[in-house]
């Protein structure tokens, strides 16, 4: 054999299978190449995505929080103010009902002085009546004795 020949058997056998590698198993693997590295990207872009949207919702929480604590701090200030409030009416609420308990119990007081100088007044003048009576008892006259008594019980 010529090693010319050999040599150029050779090479057409390689440019053969060059060519055929070329157009039929190169496409699907520079295909696949292609898929996969589409993949890839589509996967990086979905991590940084992932990424951008977990800072932004970090950042709203963060926001959420200070808003939270803002608002709660704004209701125990306004619970404290209230409380205080309520506190406050109930003193003022107490001390009316106070006053008004001590007007009512001194008028109470009053009226039930009142009657029982009356009701003394009316056992001393029966006393007086009585007494007189058994002293004077031959000479009673009812209409200056009425008078009388009448005006002892004014005095008294």
């Amino acid at each position: 054999m010529n090693l010319n020949a050999t040599l150029i058997a050779q090479l057409i056998v390689f440019l053969g299978l060059c060519w055929f590698t070329l157009k039929f198993v190169w496409p699907p693997i520079a295909k696949a190449l292609d898929e996969r590295a589409d993949k890839i990207a589509e996967g990086l872009a979905a991590a940084e995505r992932g990424k951008s949207d977990f800072e932004q919702a970090e950042k709203k929480v963060a926001e959420l929080l200070i808003e939270g604590r803002n608002q709660v701090s704004e209701i125990v200030a306004n619970a404290e103010k209230r409380a205080a409030q309520i506190v406050e009416d109930a003193k003022i609420q107490a001390a009316s009902e106070a006053a008004r308990i001590t007007a009512q119990a001194k008028t109470d007081a009053e009226q039930e002085i009142s009657r029982a100088r009356e009701a003394l007044r009316e056992q001393v003048a029966v006393l007086a009546v009585k007494g007189a009576e058994s002293i004077l008892r031959y000479e009673i006259n009812e209409k200056q004795h009425a008078q009388m008594l009448g005006a002892l019980k004014q005095e008294l």
